[in-house]
């Protein structure tokens, strides 16, 4: 595994909130190294977790001091490679609690990559402990959990970056400063976001002895304690509503908020849905294989379609947003864009960036998804930025938030078959108490919900 010569990065920090594409080029951003020497923990070191934090050490000379995992071996793992990778070597201390983590060190910022069911509980009493996050998307599995999640940030003045990483995707920047901030797409009247990846997990494991490496009652925590069918890592546990929500929450919430990012949206005025399990009927999953949603704006609305089953709408672009204007169409996904200009014009088009040859590393990682190790980084050194300068990182809890909250509203509004007005300051659905209830889901005892009063 390659280490760092911090002598021949150089990071110059920036006090603006946002830091664009060329203002990375310029100001040397792409291969920066901060010497931050900030105490990190990490809560959730699966895949995932790992990933986001090795992409941490990669641009920050943080002092990774303490890991927690359910799972023994996943933790064990992952003590060994932040051993290799962090500049002093040091084995950060080893948890299979998150609170006791918490109550034996004091953190500068905490890096949660659990499963969703998670993230509420845990962000709080991270930021109640004192320390900043880095949170996984989605950022709840319910509505209130988010209204919560934001109460704590703006109460103990915390940052919050949310790991909705195409805001500081270079190829995207570029879409937004070329063709968005240039006016190219003329008057934006309709959007289109889709997936059609085959990822929705459904099988039928028979239920077995928990091993003993894992602490199944800690995994579930909060959620509903179902039989356990096998280790729930590598995804088994997104094909089940009890833990997240669906293809919708999980992949709907990233185009979302880029689109939203792009179009400077806020809430939704309306949202409605429609879908179900309309194919894939054999297995144990509760997740939707189909769905459609519509996020309305004025004189705009947002359309997302997904499917796990069958062939793309357009096989370039199987996870992907399409922006029309009447002057021309903003096609994106996390590997390319493309603007088409509606009659004489000409075409802009931009790949994905690699950075392989600045972090050789990136190729020895397991699992890693080069295409989004740039744009991971950039989030990082977006959030140390917001820390040391104090503003609000690009990826801020309240627009986690808005995304996270309109995918969920999406499934009430499947569920209740009718669309859904939710009104952010009083926290309720308008003029429908039936759905104002589902904003909040019921705690498994003796965990105990944060919700608002």
């Amino acid at each position: 595994m390659t280490n760092f010569n911090p002598n021949r990065r150089k990071f110059i920090q920036s006090a603006g909130a946002v830091l664009t594409l060329s203002a990375l080029q310029a100001k040397g951003l792409t291969s920066a190294h901060t010497r931050s020497n900030l105490r990190v923990g990490l809560i959730g070191a699966g895949w995932y977790g790992k990933g986001d934090l090795f992409k941490l050490i990669q641009v920050s000379d943080v002092d990774v001091v303490a890991v927690c995992d359910v799972d023994k071996n996943h933790l064990e793992e992952a003590g060994k490679l932040i051993s290799a990778r962090q500049a002093s070597k040091k084995v950060p201390q080893l948890y299979g609690d998150y609170r006791k983590m918490l109550a034996d060190h004091q953190f500068d910022l905490i890096l949660i990559g659990t499963p969703d069911h998670w993230h509420a509980r845990q962000a709080i009493d991270a930021m109640a402990a004192g320390a900043h996050l880095y949170l996984q998307k989605p950022v709840s599995v319910d509505v209130i959990e988010g209204e919560a999640i934001l109460s704590a940030a703006r109460k103990y003045n915390k940052k919050v970056q949310i790991g909705t990483q195409r805001r500081s995707t270079p190829h995207l920047i570029d879409a937004k400063e070329q063709v968005i901030e240039k006016g190219l797409l003329g008057k934006i009247s309709h959007v289109e976001m889709c997936c059609y990846y085959h990822m929705r997990k459904n099988g039928n494991p028979p239920v077995e002895p928990v091993p003993d490496f894992l602490d199944y009652e800690m995994w579930t925590g909060p959620a509903p304690l179902r039989p356990y069918d096998g280790l729930p890592h590598g995804s088994w546990w997104r094909t089940f509503m009890e833990y997240g929500n669906g293809i919708t929450g999980d992949m709907c919430v990233h185009m979302f908020d880029t689109v939203r990012w792009l179009l400077q949206l806020k809430w939704p005025k309306r949202i409605s849905a429609t879908g179900g399990i309309y194919v894939q009927k054999g297995g144990k999953s509760t997740i939707a294989d189909t769905q459609i949603a519509v996020f309305e704006y004025d004189e705009l609305n947002c359309i997302w379609q997904h499917r796990t089953w069958g062939n793309p709408a357009d096989p370039e672009y199987p996870w992907a947003f399409i922006i029309y204007g009447d002057k021309g169409t903003l096609k994106g996904s996390v590997m390319k864009y493309e603007f088409i200009p509606t009659g004489k014009g000409n075409r802009i088009a931009k790949d994905v960036i690699y950075e392989k040859e600045e972090f050789p590393e990136d190729l020895n990682e397991a699992r890693i998804e080069l295409h989004t190790a740039p744009a991971t980084r950039r989030h990082m050194q977006n959030l140390l930025s917001a820390i040391e300068n104090d503003h609000l990182p690009v990826a801020d809890i309240e627009e986690g938030h808005i995304s996270t909250a309109s995918c969920i509203l999406a499934n009430l509004s499947m569920q209740l078959n009718r669309p859904l007005r939710y009104d952010p300051q009083k926290k309720m659905c308008i003029e429908d108490p039936e759905a104002t209830t589902l904003l909040r889901r019921p705690y498994r005892k003796p965990w105990q919900h944060p919700y608002i009063r």
